[in-house]
């Protein structure tokens, strides 16, 4: 048999292809060879091949018919084929695995050799693949390396019991009793370990956490041996003492000081000391310094060391490392509701980051920045937010103007302030603002009368400049029709207007291609109208534009034409009352619930269930409530009833009936929660609360855990049995950061009590990848939630 290559002359081979189909021919053809050779029992190269293969391995070529190999590497008595042979088994093997179990007696002598080095193969080894037999079968050798073993293999021994104790929390009893000889080693690797090996224990059961609570003072007095000790060039990291000892102490710390005053209390003044004396000109001790405002703001400390710890996070943001600033704002967002005074002090320079080019650090810094929006600080941010507006990329428009909206309806100072700020919005923002803030700007225009002129002139000149954005064109049709009367005698705004130019612009909105079909209805109707406010010589020029889009193949807007041309026509009597100025109305619950669940001041609110009787009460007013509304970019979820659901989700013998509206919740109840789905990016949880004898409410949270990933674009629907009726809200948020949830809310009405059944349809985007449509029914609801 010929001598097989090398593992480098692989490499360099592999290397060489020009093309992905080149190199899986080399690839295929090297398979074939090592196959050959472990066919013919070639025990001189076996460990050659194994390593060619385990490089294989990790490009992503199928391996698994080296899995025996790996074993009979293991149980030679040549060390560098246990090495090849372990390290093969870690790679190729797992603990659900059957094969795994034959390597538990290798593991067990191994583990009893004579040199630490297989001693230490072999704890490597078994902390990577333990499974639950492994661990039973080898607690007891692992315990007696922890007990009497050097410290090269202690600390190896003390890591393998993290995993051991994972499998079997049980186990943790023939472990515990280490604990204070590897705190008190001296030796820095054991104490790394150590300290590793009780915030496992903490985190598997809070019945440990009060137990090693008594170790806090120990544990301070570690951290501070080594920040005041000198240099030492075993441990230091560019002149800091030990940085991973460091920061393992004090997120165990942080753990055992959470919600617990006189723990915390011990921790100030270490905690403060780390804070002021720690270098950070280097990666190093920002990250020390990070994890010490993490642990500041995850126990109870005093106000003075939390404006502390938000200082150093607001040094953090005028790094030039991109990945130090997002960690800094990301920390900053979850503390501004506690410390808002504190974080208001960095505002400048958290505005200063809507600069920066990076897009998650964009992210952070837009979100921030509404947070932290007051009635002190309202025009000088709005400002800036809206110079970010008009150049940040298209992707962060639809949420910018979105919480712009929200913002300014909050914090306005006065109305031409709030109306300005949104026709901002509008020019600025296009086809991205949501659909939602077009009632809303209509909504505060009409309750405004002292500023028709001066809107309706604004709104009129801004059409004439640039008719392409679609909110813009509705908000300003809706004015004309109802207002398009000021115009004519001109204004200190703006000067007289002839009657002519606002039918033509109003005509040219109907006959532009890049209209939508909700604009084009939004201009017939304004056109109509203005029969009672312009001159009566321009009706006949009214009547001709009405009757040309009889013949549209727009069936909504032809339908318009033809029912108003009718009016004209036959019922011209009929016709002031009809098209008179609409009254003043009241906010709808869609516009009142939108601007709740989009709030930026507002941490996770719970969503009202939407009152379906109410919800398209404008659409109705204007008569535009069967038409298609354009999809703006990161539009928030529709409100859904289950009349819509039964089309999205298939026939399952729905009622289309929707609910009436609701009372408010008069009681919680006590029925359990459910966490009905999840894979390994989302979970959900569902928390039930009886509103009347009838009535579920039902507050859901998807939690992100995943630790790099963004979920966005988020949609939820679901559907009931036909014996029940179910009315959604609109999700508190469409995206999801890692770490973060969102919350959406429901309402079951079930007069019958009939057991809940529930079928869900989600979809959203991974990191701008779609993810479903996920199919899922729900079934496991408690009885008390229908009894």
């Amino acid at each position: 048999m010929p001598t097989p290559i090398r593992l480098r002359d692989l490499i360099r081979n592999i290397r060489a292809a020009k093309t992905a189909a080149e190199e899986r021919e080399v690839i295929q053809k090297e398979c074939a060879e090592i196959r050959n050779g472990f066919r013919e029992e070639d025990n001189i190269f076996r460990c050659r091949n194994v390593a060619k293969l385990l490089y294989v391995h990790m490009l992503g070529f199928p391996a698994h018919f080296g899995q025996m190999e790996v074993m009979k590497l293991v149980v030679s008595p040549r060390f560098t084929d246990k090495r090849i042979g372990y390290l093969g088994s870690m790679l190729l093997l797992d603990e659900n695995r059957e094969v795994t179990m034959l390597i538990t007696n290798s593991l067990k002598n191994d583990l009893e050799h004579s040199s630490q080095y297989v001693v230490s193969l072999a704890l490597c080894t078994l902390g990577n693949i333990c499974s639950s037999e492994m661990a039973r079968d080898l607690a007891q050798d692992v315990e007696r390396i922890m007990r009497n073993g050097p410290a090269y293999l202690k600390k190896k021994a003390t890591l393998c019991a993290c995993r051991i104790i994972r499998k079997e929390p049980e186990l943790i009893d023939n472990f515990i009793q280490l604990v204070p000889s590897l705190l008190n080693d001296k030796h820095h690797g054991v104490m790394l370990a150590g300290v590793a090996f009780v915030t496992e224990m903490c985190n598997i059961s809070d019945e440990y956490t009060d137990k090693f609570r008594r170790s806090v003072p120990a544990l301070v007095r570690m951290l501070k041996n080594l920040i005041m000790s000198g240099f030492s060039p075993e441990h230091d990291v560019s002149g800091v003492v030990d940085p991973f000892l460091q920061v393992r102490i004090i997120r165990l710390l942080r753990i055992l000081g959470k919600n617990d005053g006189s723990s915390s209390e011990l921790m100030n003044d270490i905690l403060a000391q780390v804070a002021t004396n720690t270098e950070t000109s280097k990666n190093v001790g920002n990250a020390i310094l990070y994890e010490t405002v993490l642990t500041i703001m995850g126990i109870k400390s005093e106000s003075g060391l939390r404006v502390l710890a938000i200082n150093i996070l607001g040094r953090f943001l005028l790094s030039s490392d991109k990945n130090i600033r997002y960690v800094a704002l990301n920390s900053l967002l979850k503390t501004v509701h506690t410390d808002m005074n504190a974080v208001q002090r960095h505002r400048s320079t958290i505005l200063d980051c809507l600069k920066d080019p990076d897009p998650s650090v964009l992210r952070r810094a837009v979100d921030l920045c509404f947070a932290l929006i007051n009635d002190q600080n309202v025009r000088g941010t709005m400002r800036e937010l809206l110079i970010f507006l008009e150049n940040c990329p298209s992707e962060f428009k639809g949420d910018v103007s979105s919480n712009i909206v929200i913002s300014a309806g909050r914090y306005a100072p006065n109305a031409q302030w709030h109306i300005d700020t949104i026709l901002k919005v509008l020019t600025t923002g296009g086809n991205h603002v949501p659909d939602q803030t077009i009632p809303i700007l209509i909504h505060l225009i009409s309750s405004t009368a002292s500023l028709h002129s001066y809107t309706v002139s604004q709104l009129f000149t801004a059409i004439k400049t640039n008719n392409l954005h679609q909110p813009l064109n509705q908000v300003a049709c809706w004015c004309l029709g109802e207002y398009g009367e000021v115009l004519l005698s001109g204004s200190e705004y703006a000067d007289p207007v002839q009657p002519e130019e606002i039918l033509k612009s109003l005509n040219s909105l109907c006959e532009s291609h890049l209209s939508s079909a909700i604009t084009k209805s939004y201009a017939v109707n304004a056109i109509a109208k203005l029969a009672n406010r312009l001159p009566s010589h321009l009706m006949p020029s009214i009547k001709q534009i009405l009757a040309r889009y009889g013949t549209s193949m727009n069936l909504e807007l032809q339908q318009r034409s033809v029912e108003f041309s009718s009016l004209f026509n036959n019922h011209d009597d009929k016709r002031p009352g009809i098209l008179e100025r609409m009254p003043l109305f009241e906010k709808s619950e869609e516009e009142r619930i939108y601007s709740e669940a989009n709030d930026p001041a507002q941490g996770e609110k719970v969503v009202p269930a939407v009152n379906t009787a109410q919800q398209s009460a404008l659409d109705d007013l204007l008569g535009l409530g069967d038409i298609g509304q354009s999809t703006p970019a990161a539009q928030p979820a529709p409100v859904m009833n289950s009349s819509n659901l039964v089309d999205l989700l298939g026939d399952l013998g729905m009622n289309t009936a929707p609910p009436a509206p609701q009372p408010a919740p008069v009681a919680a109840s006590s029925i359990p929660s459910i966490e009905p789905w999840c894979d390994d990016t989302l979970g959900m949880k569902m928390d039930f609360q009886k509103v009347d004898n009838n009535i579920l409410a039902i507050n859901m949270t998807i939690t992100n855990s995943s630790l790099a990933y963004e979920v966005s674009d988020f949609s939820f629907l679901a559907a009931v049995p036909k014996q029940l009726q179910i009315n959604l809200a609109q999700p508190s948020s469409t995206s999801v950061s890692p770490g973060a949830s969102l919350t959406q809310q429901m309402r079951i009405n079930n007069p019958n009590k009939v057991a809940l059944k529930m079928k869900c349809k989600m979809s959203y985007k991974l990191n701008g990848s779609p993810v479903g449509p996920i199919d899922q029914v729900i079934g496991n609801f408690p009885p008390s939630a229908w009894e």
